[in-house]
């Protein structure tokens, strides 16, 4: 008995050929979610937001487990094959053969294809492969997840053909291949890839002429929509069909999309000294060799070095071992060394999983760093941590790439930055084992112990020369007992003894013996390194200004900490306190990973918090103060270049205490640098605010993100600092105020994460305090989000009722942006209800205003708004004329987003006008601006037009 599963089309289960009934559209739903996962675990969340998207009915578990209890009985008549459904830790697993899942034997196929060097076996692999697909995967399931993972298929698809394409072009296939590439070349006119396959086919079909005109359109679509050239290597073909020197038949185009993504290259720098470990950097090498099927090549070949997995992501080893011992030292010096063989880029993340001051970091907030990294664009970017990672996963797939996870807390802090791609390779560092990743994805594990005597001393030859080593052989020896084998503490001590090149090393050996204190050895097991006499002995050699910053740098919340920070945290000038930093860094006690910002390995930063905690009390919060007033007085004059002057009086803080020297940005786009470089530090600089009863500067420090969380749809944190906020405000007293803002904003990001039932209560209640103190422009701003979460919420009548009392508060205050934005907010309600002419009275008026008083883009909206209502009223030439408008500011201030919707409401007027050539091109245009930015259900919308 044999049982196959498919996905590539419609969802289909045979049993030795016969179909079997597994149910309805949803029950093959939940099927297929499994399937994509067979043999890991999917928790019931992630199968709820896969099957329902963010509208699951109010009882969905149980409906998920009414539908999980009719799959097992549908396969049961197929368990002597070993398929099954099982309850795991977490959630469901669908345990089967992968091979039996056209979806992974797809996926396997690519793989075996790209490793053979055999052309014929190679082609009749990719052949087999591409036969899978019978239509679209997944070809009757449209929501978000199945949508977004569509779309991924259909890239790794794409790129299989092309593939093949270039191994048929060098076997010299070109007549059999000219009608397939044809095809593809019509449906996708912007990949250069596939113009120079269609081109060489043709020259080698006889038809030169017509590969050059098929190069000029190419030329041409590209200047039209792109604004942009051909490619390098399409240029030498063309150059080389144009002056009858044949291409060469194994030419192979490098894929080129419509805008290139960028390469990310986040390693740290690689450890100036590195010694020992060839043999771990050999088992790295030998582990990503034989997850690949690339056997030992030598690295100069970065195609055969890529090797693309044999069908999942491929997690080359978990590098675990204590604190100290060089987990991460080792990871990124492999990272550089083998950099070659990622050309497409490189990702990095600190996941601070044992980290003794800071929180594990969230998985959302990794994977929307990685998002940025990749060139998503904000606006596309969705909510939820499953949408996040499934944009995450399309973006990666196929390219050649290494993430690098440092310092993971577990293998559940992992699983969601997993790429899905077999391209990727993945290495993690951890002090815990780890046997999760190891038993579900294959990863090998490198427990990495502390250095034997022998690398201990050549470690201290690397740093301070053999004949001084040579010299004091019983001083060596001292201290490398003092240090246990750590490398962390022995480079440390060999940096103290460096920094004196005239000093016996005895003396510094003797200064470690009689240190009385000891470090204790946290989570590192039986070490027994005096690491607290190695740090006490480092602290004392520096000077007294150094070591007064080391101590202060101990009460420091962010992972890092820049140099204005730290300017501001020691009270000093940037430019003395840079030196100082020299000197630490030097000593080994913090490292520069980034220009300009300063990190301490955590070993080394919960010894300098010891010390901080023993100054004097005055001392510390004077040092607090500055610290945090550094990031609220910058994040203020950061914000203000984003949002105007709109901050409320009552969220004004205090001016900066003595000693701190806030930022101000030159401008918008410094202002987002700055906000993407401190972010994290931002968030803890809130959480000490509130940990030390610091309550109004939790909230203003809120109030400073809500541009860029908003502006970068970083949702989860918006979340998170309100949520804070809030905190702060009801521990504050009865101070109706910051209470009102708290509910008003948390209760804004509860609906822009899909909780509207949260969110309604709470902005219930700010609205009740804003109003038992008179606060007007309170009443307004709450009645307005109250008018937007109803209009999310599918009830367009309560949304223009809070819309219309949000317009009669703004009309008592003297502030005509705010009355010109809630008038058209009103005048799209009422269009959304078909009630055209007070739409058009509102949205008139708004536009008014905004010419009176605003910056020209300020109506941007409102002409598209009155596009729309001309649109629906039958005035298709007026909605030409005002989408023209809209569309003009709209790429005048570079706001790619909104120039995609109008261009699309744009095309429909133009098709319902009877101009189906200006209606294609607009939505062609709406189109690449959609993919470019991600936006998948609103371009498979345009896509449907186009068909």
């Amino acid at each position: 008995m044999t049982a196959q599963f498919a996905v590539l089309g419609d969802i289909d289960v045979r049993m030795d050929g016969r179909p079997l009934d597994i149910g309805h559209l949803r029950q093959r739903c939940v099927l297929a979610a499994l399937l994509v996962d067979a043999n890991r675990t999917v928790s019931v969340d992630q199968l709820a937001d896969r099957i329902w998207g963010d509208r699951p009915p109010q009882r969905f578990r149980s409906t998920l487990y009414s539908y999980l209890s009719r799959l097992r009985q549908a396969l049961s008549r197929v368990e002597d094959t070993g398929v099954r459904i099982s309850r795991e830790p977490g959630g469901y697993q669908l345990t089967v053969d992968a091979s039996a899942v056209d979806l992974h034997r797809f996926r396997e196929l690519v793989a075996q294809a790209r490793a053979t060097e055999d052309g014929e076996r190679a082609t009749a692999l990719f052949d087999q492969a591409l036969g899978l697909w019978r239509a679209e995967a997944f070809a009757t399931l449209d929501t978000p997840w199945f949508s977004a993972l569509r779309e991924t298929l259909g890239r790794e698809r794409l790129a299989a053909e092309l593939d093949r394409n270039d191994l048929a072009l060098r076997q010299g296939r070109h007549g059999e291949l000219l009608a397939d590439l044809a095809a593809g070349a019509e449906a996708h006119p912007l990949d250069e890839r596939l113009a120079g396959q269609l081109m060489l086919a043709l020259y080698g079909s006889g038809r030169a002429a017509d590969a050059l005109g098929h190069y000029r359109r190419t030329r041409e679509k590209l200047a039209e929509e792109l604004g942009v050239d051909p490619g390098v290597p399409l240029q030498e073909l063309h150059q080389r069909i144009l002056t009858g020197d044949p291409p060469p038949a194994s030419a192979l185009l490098p894929a080129a999309a419509a805008s290139q993504p960028p390469v990310p290259r986040q390693l740290p720098a690689p450890p100036a000294v590195f010694t020992g470990r060839s043999k771990e950097l050999d088992q790295l090498t030998w582990a990503l060799e034989a997850s690949t099927g690339t056997g030992t090549g030598t690295g100069t070949d970065t195609d055969t070095d890529t090797g693309s997995g044999q069908g999942g992501t491929v997690v080359i080893s978990a590098i675990g071992g204590i604190g100290g011992v060089g987990k991460s030292w080792l990871a990124v010096r492999w990272a550089h060394e083998n950099a070659h063989r990622f050309p497409d880029g490189q990702l990095y993340v600190n996941l601070r999983g044992f980290d003794p001051a800071e929180q594990p970091m969230p998985a959302p907030t990794v994977v929307r760093g990685f998002l940025d990294a990749l060139g998503a664009d904000p606006d596309s970017i969705p909510a939820g941590l499953d949408a996040q990672t499934a944009l995450y996963r399309s973006l990666i797939a196929e390219r050649h790439m290494l993430i690098v996870l440092d310092d993971a807390r577990d293998a559940d802090q992992v699983r969601p930055l997993l790429p899905g791609s077999p391209s990727c390779t993945v290495l993690v560092t951890s002090r815990s084992r780890l046997t999760a990743l190891v038993a579900t994805h294959g990863a090998q594990p490198l427990p990495l112990d502390v250095f034997g005597r022998d690398e201990a001393h050549q470690l201290m030859v690397s740093h301070l020369g053999a004949p001084r080593v040579a010299a004091e052989p019983e001083a060596v020896a001292a201290l490398v007992e003092h240090c246990a084998g750590l490398p962390l503490a022995l480079g440390i001590v060999a940096a103290r003894a460096a920094a004196h090149p005239d000093f016996p090393l005895g003396v510094l050996a003797a200064e470690l013996s009689r240190a009385a204190d000891r470090l204790d050895a946290l989570d590192i097991g039986d070490l027994t390194a005096d690491l607290r006499a190695v740090f006490a002995a480092s602290h004392r050699a520096l000077t007294s200004p150094a070591g007064k910053l080391f101590v202060l740098l101990g009460l420091s919340p962010g992972p890092d900490i820049s140099l204005s920070a730290a300017a501001s945290l020691a009270a000093l000038a940037p430019a003395r306190v840079r030196a100082l930093l020299a000197e630490l860094e030097a000593a080994h006690l913090v490292r520069q990973d980034r220009p300009g910002r300063y990190r301490m390995h955590d070993l080394v930063r919960l010894y300098a918090a010891e010390l901080a905690h023993q100054q004097p009390d005055h001392d510390v919060e004077a040092a607090l103060t500055r610290l945090i007033d550094f990031h609220l007085h910058t994040a203020f004059a950061a914000n203000r270049l984003l949002d105007g002057l709109n901050t409320p009086f009552q969220l004004q803080p205090e001016p900066p205490a003595a000693g701190c020297g806030p930022l101000r940005p030159a401008d918008t786009t410094a202002a987002i640098q700055w906000f993407d470089a401190e972010h994290e530090c931002l968030l803890a600089a809130q959480s000490l605010a509130l940990a030390t009863g610091r309550h109004p500067q939790v909230w203003q420090l809120a109030w400073t993100l809500i541009c860029y969380h908003q502006g970068g749809y970083h949702l989860t944190e918006y979340l998170t600092v309100w949520r804070a906020a809030l905190t702060a405000a009801e521990r504050h007293g009865d101070t109706p105020v910051p209470r009102a803002l708290a509910h008003w904003r948390f209760g804004h990001a509860c609906a822009l994460t899909g909780d509207y039932r949260e969110a309604l209560d709470h902005l219930g209640l700010a609205l009740t305090l804003a109003e038992r103190t008179d606060d007007t422009a309170g009443q307004a701003h709450i009645c307005r989000t109250l008018g937007r979460v109803w209009e999310q919420h599918g009830d367009d009548e309560r949304a223009l009722e809070h819309a219309l009392r949000a317009l009669s508060l703004y009309l008592r205050l003297d502030n005509p942006i705010w009355q010109a934005n809630q008038l058209n907010a009103v005048g799209w309600m009422h269009a959304q209800l078909g009630r055209h002419p007070q739409a058009r009275t509102h949205c008139e008026q708004a536009l008014r205003l905004y010419r009176e008083h605003g910056r020209p883009v300020d109506a941007a909206s409102t002409l598209d708004s009155l596009g729309y209502i001309a649109h629906h009223t039958g005035r298709h030439p007026q909605a030409v004329e005002y989408y023209q408008q809209a569309l003009d500011l709209f790429r005048e201030h570079s706001d790619s987003s909104n120039e995609a919707d109008t261009l699309a409401n744009l095309a429909e007027t133009h098709q319902v006008m009877g101009h189906p050539a200006l209606a294609r091109e607009a939505w062609q245009q709406a189109l690449a601006l959609y993919q470019a930015q991600n936006r998948s259900a609103q371009a498979e919308r345009i896509l449907s037009y186009l068909r």
